[in-house]
Protein backbone atom coordinates (compact mmCIF):
# COMPACT_ATOMS: atom_id res chain seq x y z
CA UNK A 1 0.00 0.00 0.00
CA UNK A 2 1.28 3.49 -0.89
CA UNK A 3 2.52 5.45 2.10
CA UNK A 4 0.51 8.67 2.44
CA UNK A 5 2.28 11.43 4.35
CA UNK A 6 0.53 13.73 6.77
CA UNK A 7 1.86 16.69 4.75
CA UNK A 8 0.16 15.42 1.59
CA UNK A 9 -3.15 14.90 3.41
CA UNK A 10 -2.86 18.39 4.88
CA UNK A 11 -2.15 19.90 1.46
CA UNK A 12 -5.20 18.20 -0.07
CA UNK A 13 -7.37 19.31 2.83
CA UNK A 14 -6.26 22.93 2.47
CA UNK A 15 -6.94 22.86 -1.26
CA UNK A 16 -10.36 21.24 -1.04
CA UNK A 17 -11.59 22.10 2.49
CA UNK A 18 -12.61 18.45 2.88
CA UNK A 19 -12.15 16.50 6.12
CA UNK A 20 -8.83 14.80 6.86
CA UNK A 21 -10.18 11.25 6.72
CA UNK A 22 -11.91 11.81 3.38
CA UNK A 23 -8.70 13.31 1.99
CA UNK A 24 -6.58 10.44 3.22
CA UNK A 25 -8.98 7.86 1.81
CA UNK A 26 -8.96 9.56 -1.61
CA UNK A 27 -5.15 9.70 -1.61
CA UNK A 28 -4.87 6.04 -0.69
CA UNK A 29 -7.24 5.11 -3.49
CA UNK A 30 -5.25 7.19 -6.00
CA UNK A 31 -1.84 6.05 -4.65
CA UNK A 32 -0.84 9.54 -3.58
CA UNK A 33 -1.82 11.35 -6.78
CA UNK A 34 -3.26 14.63 -5.47
CA UNK A 35 -4.83 15.69 -8.76
CA UNK A 36 -6.54 12.33 -9.10
CA UNK A 37 -7.67 12.53 -5.46
CA UNK A 38 -9.26 15.95 -6.08
CA UNK A 39 -11.05 14.49 -9.11
CA UNK A 40 -12.30 11.56 -7.02
CA UNK A 41 -13.56 13.89 -4.30
CA UNK A 42 -15.34 16.00 -6.90
CA UNK A 43 -16.92 12.89 -8.38
CA UNK A 44 -18.25 12.01 -4.94
CA UNK A 45 -19.57 15.51 -4.43
CA UNK A 46 -17.50 15.88 -1.28
CA UNK A 47 -15.43 18.80 -2.51
CA UNK A 48 -18.57 20.53 -3.74
CA UNK A 49 -20.18 20.04 -0.37
CA UNK A 50 -17.20 21.42 1.51
CA UNK A 51 -17.03 24.51 -0.67
CA UNK A 52 -20.68 25.28 0.01
CA UNK A 53 -20.33 24.68 3.74
CA UNK A 54 -19.33 28.31 4.31
CA UNK A 55 -22.63 29.62 2.96
CA UNK A 56 -25.39 30.58 5.36
CA UNK A 57 -28.07 27.95 5.93
CA UNK A 58 -30.86 29.67 7.85
CA UNK A 59 -33.90 28.10 6.22
CA UNK A 60 -34.95 24.52 6.77
CA UNK A 61 -37.37 21.98 8.16
CA UNK A 62 -38.31 20.58 11.58
CA UNK A 63 -39.32 16.92 11.44
CA UNK A 64 -40.22 14.11 13.82
CA UNK A 65 -40.80 10.38 13.86
CA UNK A 66 -42.56 8.38 16.58
CA UNK A 67 -41.81 4.66 16.78
CA UNK A 68 -43.17 1.69 18.69
CA UNK A 69 -46.60 3.25 19.15
CA UNK A 70 -45.20 6.02 21.31
CA UNK A 71 -42.28 4.13 22.86
CA UNK A 72 -39.72 6.52 21.37
CA UNK A 73 -39.51 9.53 19.13
CA UNK A 74 -37.22 12.06 17.52
CA UNK A 75 -37.24 15.78 16.80
CA UNK A 76 -34.71 17.20 14.35
CA UNK A 77 -33.81 20.45 12.61
CA UNK A 78 -32.13 20.38 9.20
CA UNK A 79 -31.13 23.68 7.61
CA UNK A 80 -30.64 24.74 4.02
CA UNK A 81 -30.04 28.05 2.25
CA UNK A 82 -33.35 28.91 0.62
CA UNK A 83 -37.04 28.70 1.40
CA UNK A 84 -37.52 27.21 -2.07
CA UNK A 85 -35.36 24.20 -1.18
CA UNK A 86 -36.93 23.86 2.28
CA UNK A 87 -40.41 23.57 0.75
CA UNK A 88 -39.47 21.09 -1.96
CA UNK A 89 -40.92 17.57 -1.58
CA UNK A 90 -37.50 16.02 -2.15
CA UNK A 91 -35.89 17.94 0.68
CA UNK A 92 -38.76 17.23 3.05
CA UNK A 93 -38.60 13.51 2.28
CA UNK A 94 -34.85 13.63 2.91
CA UNK A 95 -35.34 15.30 6.31
CA UNK A 96 -38.09 12.85 7.26
CA UNK A 97 -35.74 9.97 6.51
CA UNK A 98 -33.18 11.54 8.85
CA UNK A 99 -35.87 11.86 11.54
CA UNK A 100 -36.54 8.13 11.19
CA UNK A 101 -32.84 7.41 11.58
CA UNK A 102 -32.72 9.60 14.70
CA UNK A 103 -35.78 7.90 16.21
CA UNK A 104 -34.44 4.39 15.70
CA UNK A 105 -31.21 4.78 17.66
CA UNK A 106 -29.50 7.16 20.06
CA UNK A 107 -26.95 8.65 17.64
CA UNK A 108 -25.07 11.80 16.77
CA UNK A 109 -27.19 12.66 13.75
CA UNK A 110 -24.69 15.07 12.18
CA UNK A 111 -22.05 12.34 12.15
CA UNK A 112 -24.34 9.43 11.33
CA UNK A 113 -25.96 11.25 8.40
CA UNK A 114 -22.79 12.82 7.02
CA UNK A 115 -22.82 10.75 3.81
CA UNK A 116 -26.51 11.45 3.14
CA UNK A 117 -26.09 15.16 3.80
CA UNK A 118 -23.04 15.36 1.53
CA UNK A 119 -24.93 13.63 -1.28
CA UNK A 120 -27.90 15.98 -0.85
CA UNK A 121 -25.61 19.02 -0.99
CA UNK A 122 -24.19 17.78 -4.27
CA UNK A 123 -27.71 17.13 -5.58
CA UNK A 124 -29.27 20.46 -4.56
CA UNK A 125 -26.29 22.80 -4.83
CA UNK A 126 -27.14 24.23 -1.40
CA UNK A 127 -25.37 24.07 1.94
CA UNK A 128 -27.26 21.68 4.21
CA UNK A 129 -26.69 21.22 7.93
CA UNK A 130 -28.18 18.59 10.23
CA UNK A 131 -28.25 21.18 12.99
CA UNK A 132 -29.67 19.31 15.98
CA UNK A 133 -31.53 16.18 16.95
CA UNK A 134 -33.25 14.94 20.09
CA UNK A 135 -34.52 11.46 20.95
CA UNK A 136 -36.89 10.51 23.76
CA UNK A 137 -37.51 6.96 24.94
CA UNK A 138 -40.50 6.33 27.16
CA UNK A 139 -39.72 6.34 30.88
CA UNK A 140 -42.51 4.37 32.49
CA UNK A 141 -46.17 4.16 31.48
CA UNK A 142 -47.27 6.83 29.06
CA UNK A 143 -46.62 8.08 25.57
CA UNK A 144 -43.96 9.88 23.56
CA UNK A 145 -45.60 12.07 20.96
CA UNK A 146 -44.82 15.00 18.69
CA UNK A 147 -46.38 17.86 16.80
CA UNK A 148 -45.07 19.65 13.73
CA UNK A 149 -46.63 23.04 13.17
CA UNK A 150 -47.87 24.01 9.71
CA UNK A 151 -44.92 24.88 7.51
CA UNK A 152 -42.54 22.69 9.54
CA UNK A 153 -40.95 25.75 11.14
CA UNK A 154 -41.83 24.69 14.70
CA UNK A 155 -41.84 21.22 16.22
CA UNK A 156 -42.54 19.74 19.64
CA UNK A 157 -41.49 16.44 21.22
CA UNK A 158 -43.25 15.57 24.46
CA UNK A 159 -43.47 12.69 26.92
CA UNK A 160 -46.71 12.36 28.86
CA UNK A 161 -47.01 9.97 31.78
CA UNK A 162 -49.85 8.11 33.49
CA UNK A 163 -50.23 5.19 35.89
CA UNK A 164 -52.36 2.69 33.95
CA UNK A 165 -51.47 1.13 30.61
CA UNK A 166 -55.09 1.32 29.42
CA UNK A 167 -55.07 5.10 29.86
CA UNK A 168 -52.70 5.45 26.90
CA UNK A 169 -55.50 4.21 24.60
CA UNK A 170 -58.18 6.46 26.08
CA UNK A 171 -59.37 9.16 23.61
CA UNK A 172 -59.43 11.75 26.41
CA UNK A 173 -55.77 11.04 27.21
CA UNK A 174 -54.79 11.17 23.53
CA UNK A 175 -56.63 14.45 23.03
CA UNK A 176 -54.99 15.91 26.14
CA UNK A 177 -51.53 14.93 24.94
CA UNK A 178 -52.22 16.56 21.59
CA UNK A 179 -53.39 19.73 23.34
CA UNK A 180 -50.21 19.77 25.43
CA UNK A 181 -48.11 19.68 22.27
CA UNK A 182 -50.14 22.54 20.81
CA UNK A 183 -49.64 24.46 24.05
CA UNK A 184 -45.86 24.10 23.89
CA UNK A 185 -45.80 25.09 20.21
CA UNK A 186 -47.95 28.19 20.73
CA UNK A 187 -46.91 29.40 24.20
CA UNK A 188 -43.21 28.43 24.05
CA UNK A 189 -42.58 27.65 27.74
CA UNK A 190 -38.94 27.48 28.77
CA UNK A 191 -39.45 25.17 31.74
CA UNK A 192 -41.81 22.40 32.81
CA UNK A 193 -42.45 23.78 36.32
CA UNK A 194 -41.04 26.16 38.92
CA UNK A 195 -38.77 23.47 40.32
CA UNK A 196 -37.09 23.25 36.94
CA UNK A 197 -36.10 26.91 36.82
CA UNK A 198 -32.38 27.21 37.71
CA UNK A 199 -31.61 29.14 40.90
CA UNK A 200 -29.46 31.67 39.04
CA UNK A 201 -32.32 32.41 36.62
CA UNK A 202 -34.71 32.99 39.54
CA UNK A 203 -32.19 35.24 41.30
CA UNK A 204 -31.60 37.28 38.15
CA UNK A 205 -35.31 37.64 37.49
CA UNK A 206 -36.03 38.69 41.08
CA UNK A 207 -33.25 41.25 40.84
CA UNK A 208 -34.81 42.70 37.68
CA UNK A 209 -38.22 42.82 39.35
CA UNK A 210 -36.77 44.53 42.43
CA UNK A 211 -35.11 47.20 40.31
CA UNK A 212 -38.41 47.84 38.57
CA UNK A 213 -39.99 48.82 41.91
CA UNK A 214 -37.00 50.64 43.35
CA UNK A 215 -38.12 53.50 45.57
CA UNK A 216 -41.25 51.78 46.79
CA UNK A 217 -41.64 51.25 50.57
CA UNK A 218 -39.42 48.37 51.71
CA UNK A 219 -42.35 46.65 53.41
CA UNK A 220 -44.16 46.06 50.11
CA UNK A 221 -41.24 45.48 47.72
CA UNK A 222 -41.08 41.73 48.43
CA UNK A 223 -44.82 41.37 47.86
CA UNK A 224 -44.59 43.24 44.57
CA UNK A 225 -41.61 41.15 43.49
CA UNK A 226 -43.46 37.94 44.44
CA UNK A 227 -46.38 39.08 42.31
CA UNK A 228 -44.11 39.78 39.35
CA UNK A 229 -42.44 36.38 39.76
CA UNK A 230 -45.85 34.70 39.72
CA UNK A 231 -46.47 36.29 36.34
CA UNK A 232 -43.03 35.17 35.20
CA UNK A 233 -43.82 31.55 36.12
CA UNK A 234 -47.18 31.79 34.36
CA UNK A 235 -45.38 32.83 31.22
CA UNK A 236 -42.32 30.55 31.30
CA UNK A 237 -43.43 27.36 33.11
CA UNK A 238 -45.69 25.00 31.19
CA UNK A 239 -47.79 23.78 34.11
CA UNK A 240 -48.43 27.36 35.27
CA UNK A 241 -49.42 28.69 31.85
CA UNK A 242 -53.04 29.47 31.00
CA UNK A 243 -54.40 26.80 28.65
CA UNK A 244 -54.49 28.29 25.13
CA UNK A 245 -57.92 26.80 24.41
CA UNK A 246 -59.38 28.01 27.71
CA UNK A 247 -57.30 30.70 29.47
CA UNK A 248 -59.52 30.48 32.56
CA UNK A 249 -57.66 27.29 33.58
CA UNK A 250 -53.96 26.51 33.92
CA UNK A 251 -52.25 23.46 32.46
CA UNK A 252 -52.09 22.05 36.00
CA UNK A 253 -55.87 22.38 36.24
CA UNK A 254 -56.28 20.84 32.79
CA UNK A 255 -54.21 17.81 33.77
CA UNK A 256 -56.21 17.34 36.97
CA UNK A 257 -59.52 17.67 35.11
CA UNK A 258 -58.59 15.21 32.35
CA UNK A 259 -57.05 12.83 34.86
CA UNK A 260 -60.38 12.72 36.66
CA UNK A 261 -62.17 11.87 33.43
CA UNK A 262 -59.89 8.92 32.71
CA UNK A 263 -59.57 7.79 36.33
CA UNK A 264 -55.82 8.22 36.35
CA UNK A 265 -53.14 10.84 36.93
CA UNK A 266 -51.73 12.58 33.86
CA UNK A 267 -48.42 14.42 33.88
CA UNK A 268 -45.93 15.94 31.50
CA UNK A 269 -42.54 14.34 32.11
CA UNK A 270 -40.55 16.45 29.65
CA UNK A 271 -40.83 18.38 26.42
CA UNK A 272 -38.75 20.12 23.80
CA UNK A 273 -39.57 22.76 21.24
CA UNK A 274 -37.51 23.47 18.10
CA UNK A 275 -37.96 26.51 15.88
CA UNK A 276 -36.06 27.09 12.67
CA UNK A 277 -33.12 29.44 13.13
CA UNK A 278 -33.48 30.03 16.86
CA UNK A 279 -30.35 30.34 18.99
CA UNK A 280 -29.29 27.11 20.67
Amino acid sequence: MTEISAALVKALREETNVGMMECKRALIETKGDKAAAIKKLRERGVAIAAKKATRAANQGVIASTIVGGGQAGSLIEVNCETDFAAKSPGFRSFVQALAEKAAANDINLAEAAKAEVTAKIAETGENIIARRALRYTLQGTGLVTSYIHHGSMIGVLLEAGCQKAETTKNPVFLETVKDLCLQVAAANPKFLDRQGVPADVIAAERDICAKQVKGKPAAIIDKIVDGKMKKYYEQECLVDQPFIKDPTKTITALLKEKGGLVGDSIAVRRFARFQIGEAV
